[in-house]
C-alpha cells in the first residue's frame, strides 16, 4: 500500500499547507507509524481474507505502538466502530495518538479509511482505494487521497 507514495503531495491541503505545519515533531511521527501500521495491516487482511474488519491502532503515551480489535467477533460492518471509538475514548488517557481503520465504499471504488487522531489536537483522515482482483490474482491499491478530518477520540 502507498502511504509515503509521490512525496506525500496527497497531504497538501488545496490552500497550499499540510496538517504537518502545525504538527510537533513527535505528533507527525506518531501518525505516521499509526498510519503505516494501519495500512499494512489492512493489505495483509485484503490479500489473505479479501477483506478487513474494522480496527483501531494506538501509540501508548510511553510510544509504544499496538493493534486494537473491535471486539471477540470479526465483524466487517460499521457496526463495530462504535465500540470501537467507546473504547479508546474511555482509555484515551493511556494514549499519545490513536488511528481508526474501516473499509468505506467510495462512487468508483473499495478504500481503506484510516482517521488519526492525536493528544495535541491534530486530525487526520485518509482514504486508499483498491482493487480485490480475487485471493488468487492479489489487490491493487490507487492513489491516497486526504479526506476531510474529523475527531471522535478527543473531542
Amino acid at each position: 500500500m502507498p502511504p509515503n507514495r509521490n512525496s506525500r503531495r496527497w497531504e497538501v491541503r488545496r490552500d497550499g499547507s499540510s496538517w504537518r505545519d502545525s504538527a510537533s515533531q513527535q505528533c507527525q511521527d506518531d501518525l505516521d507509524g499509526l498510519l503505516n501500521l494501519t495500512l499494512r495491516f489492512a493489505q495483509q487482511m485484503l490479500e489473505k481474507r479479501g477483506e478487513f474488519y474494522p480496527f483501531g491502532a494506538a501509540m501508548s503515551t510511553g510510544g509504544e505502538s499496538r493493534l486494537l480489535g473491535g471486539g471477540p467477533r470479526r465483524d466487517t460492518s460499521t457496526a463495530a466502530l462504535p465500540m470501537l471509538v467507546d473504547g479508546l475514548r474511555l482509555d484515551r488517557a493511556d494514549f499519545r495518538a490513536v488511528a481508526i481503520c474501516s473499509y468505506v465504499r467510495l462512487p468508483d471504488s473499495d478504500a481503506v479509511r484510516v482517521n488519526l487522531e492525536h493528544q495535541e489536537g491534530q486530525a487526520v483522515h485518509f482514504v486508499v482505494p483498491y482493487n480485490n482482483k480475487g485471493l488468487s490474482r492479489g489487490v491493487e491499491y490507487g492513489e491516497p487521497r486526504r479526506g476531510t478530518p474529523f475527531r471522535q477520540v478527543w473531542t
